[in-house]
């Protein structure tokens, strides 16, 4: 089997236990949890460095979600990556369980509670600038969302970053067009995105977000670069489930017992 085959086999088990949980839990935020699942596959499929039995290991690469609402489909891939069973998920967005409607960093292999937005890239930078000082070899990714980058703090670590020569720190941002209130244009237009970004001193990768050899090649470029890195990862919110995408109410919206099965329907095939 090729390693397409796999990330589209793994991201498909992915986006059914996102569906599964959201819809059991009455939660919200599947379509910005189902835009990410592509890069998800690919980075724990074949890109980080872990160890899901050990999930502290001191010489780990760090993934930071900072999208932190759209965790389902973080967990269900921690899950299906051993570092956890999933059945443990089960418990998930209920009374005293650890697997909270926000990333929460008490679930192994996530590294920082998120949710608030515009926190995490500042943490990650922090992590590089450390890793950096004490010659460490491990990478430090950071998932933003696009309407996240309308917070002050991502553009101050966004000044940072390269005036510090993190090129150990990969930015990855979801750009689904659409964010909480409407369009990504209508809210607070972010074009010319790249061109922002390289104004600030990063290499900038643009790719298909859902292109798993994009993402794949994207990431193995990495190597190359002497600055921070950001790709910016042109998506579908609700990628999957055809009567999700592109739909503004799926970031708040919780699937009908129809919904769910119509959409079970489509992510068997």
């Amino acid at each position: 089997m090729s390693m397409d085959a796999d990330w589209k086999e793994f991201g498909r088990e992915i986006r059914k236990l996102t569906l599964k949980l959201v819809y059991e839990a009455k939660a919200s935020h599947i379509g910005g949890a189902f835009s990410m699942v592509d890069i998800l596959s690919v980075l724990y499929g074949n890109v980080l460095t872990i160890n899901p039995k050990k999930p502290d290991w001191e010489e780990r690469d760090r993934f930071f979600l900072s999208k932190g609402h759209a965790c389902t489909s973080l967990y269900a891939t921690l899950a299906l990556k051993g570092f956890f069973s999933v059945e443990e998920l089960n418990t998930y967005s209920q009374n005293n369980s650890i697997f909270l409607s926000h990333a929460s960093h008490k679930v192994p292999g996530v590294e920082l509670s998120t949710g608030s937005l515009g926190h995490a890239l500042s943490v990650a930078c922090g992590v590089a600038l450390a890793a950096k000082r004490k010659t460490k070899d491990f990478k430090i990714y950071c998932l933003v969302s696009d309407g996240e980058l309308d917070e002050g703090s991502n553009w101050e670590a966004i000044l940072f970053a390269p005036h510090h020569d993190l090129h150990n720190l990969v930015l990855i941002v979801d750009y689904n067009k659409i964010q909480s209130f409407g369009s990504v244009k209508e809210v607070l237009e972010l074009h010319p995105l790249a061109q922002k970004f390289e104004a600030f001193r990063w290499r900038v990768i643009e790719i298909d977000g859902h292109s798993h050899k994009e993402i794949y090649e994207a990431f193995l470029s990495i190597n190359e670069s002497t600055a921070p890195t950001v790709i910016i990862a042109h998506t579908v919110k609700g990628k999957g489930v055809d009567f999700m995408e592109n739909n503004l109410q799926w970031h708040y919206k919780s699937p009908s017992k129809e919904q769910y099965e119509i959409g079970l329907q489509q992510l068997n095939k």
